[in-house]
């Protein structure tokens, strides 16, 4: 269990800190007192910011998150690189390599490296070397297996850094600073809690008390995990096609139902074009102008209206002059009164 208790810290030795002539004044709100000039961390406050500490790693891991644990002094390394393997994240517990966050992908072209020369040494490459070859990739595989084994199968950035010791690892905090990642680390009470964003007060020196922390967190992962939602084991996403390239139906998966046929294609709008409105005799040909232009739609602008009721006048201005002079060989001559009364 993630979960720690009091007494578990007390028998680890978490609430001893350093001397009094070496503490950092800004650890004074986690500081009990001093004994024999060692002053004393007070528990009731470090229970549960590791509590929260805890929380937040398991919270990461339950999101599918990686933490990275680092703790490279002699007393951290081993309990480091345990609890890292028995959850499954990678660890730094030899050596931090200046610019491993910040020029990871130059650290990634050192991982590529060590992976061949695993591979090599795998299938008994090696041996087909000279014997002096063959020494010198053995030492170059071991020099990176000590400094980057631990992160080898890291292919990205981690989400989180779990650190051992904040004034022995500032390179790598301040690393996780730069690119905004979270820290989470063990603060003793000479080292500066400023770059720290979950801060656990208690002794990073004493073995039981790393070893206590680094189970305590490797357990929040394990948490996380198991609470990560299974994915059903579904059809493969695999689609076979016909000649048509159109999804075919797998043997006995019901029949996909039919699309509804189409009614009618859908067809441009096109203006329809009206018969020549034909002139009676007697009408106007402004009556007849005006019925033929009220075709015209509302979007058509002024000068185009103007433009087609010129056109129409002059269409039809010939046609009521031939229907007069019909109407006039027709009709008898009538005095002149009843013209002008016809007119």
């Amino acid at each position: 269990m993630a979960s720690m208790s009091m007494r578990q810290m007390l028998e680890a030795g978490v609430h001893f800190g350093h001397q009094t002539r070496f503490w950092n004044p800004k650890m004074a709100p986690y500081i009990f007192g001093e004994r024999n000039r060692i002053h004393i961390i007070n528990l009731e406050k470090s229970l549960p910011l590791y509590n929260e500490a805890a929380a937040f790693i398991r919270q990461v891991a339950a999101d599918g998150g990686r933490i990275l644990f680092v703790g490279t002094k002699r007393s951290a390394r081993e309990a480091v690189r345990e609890a890292a393997n028995r959850c499954g994240m990678p660890h730094v517990s030899h050596r931090w390599l200046g610019g491993m966050l910040t020029n990871f992908k130059t650290v990634r072209q050192s991982i590529k490296r060590l992976m061949t020369l695993d591979e090599m040494a795998s299938n008994g490459l090696l041996e087909q070397h000279s014997k002096r070859e063959a020494q010198g990739l053995r030492r170059e595989r071991e020099k990176l297996e000590r400094s980057l084994g631990g992160i080898k199968a890291m292919e990205s950035l981690p989400d989180v850094l779990f650190v051992i010791d904040v004034g022995h690892e500032r390179i790598a905090i301040h690393e996780a600073r730069k690119l905004g990642i979270p820290v989470v680390a063990i603060v003793d009470t000479n080292c500066m809690p400023d770059d720290v964003d979950y801060v656990v007060p208690g002794n990073d020196d004493a073995m039981r008390a790393i070893q206590l922390y680094a189970e305590g967190m490797a357990d929040a992962v394990l948490e996380g995990r198991s609470a990560l939602p299974e994915v059903p084991a579904g059809e493969d996403e695999f689609v076979e096609l016909d000649e048509e390239g159109r999804p075919r139906a797998k043997p006995g998966a019901p029949a996909r139902r039919a699309a509804p046929a189409r009614t009618a294609a859908v067809k441009k709008k096109t203006p329809t074009r009206r018969k020549t409105p034909e002139l009676a005799v007697g009408e106007p040909v402004e009556a007849v102008v005006a019925a033929e232009v009220d075709d015209v739609e509302a979007d058509v602008s002024p000068e185009e209206f103007m433009a087609r009721r010129q056109a129409a006048l002059a269409k039809h201005k010939p046609a009521a002059a031939a229907a007069e002079a019909a109407a006039a060989e027709s009709v008898p001559a009538a005095p002149a009164g009843g013209d002008a009364g016809a007119e």
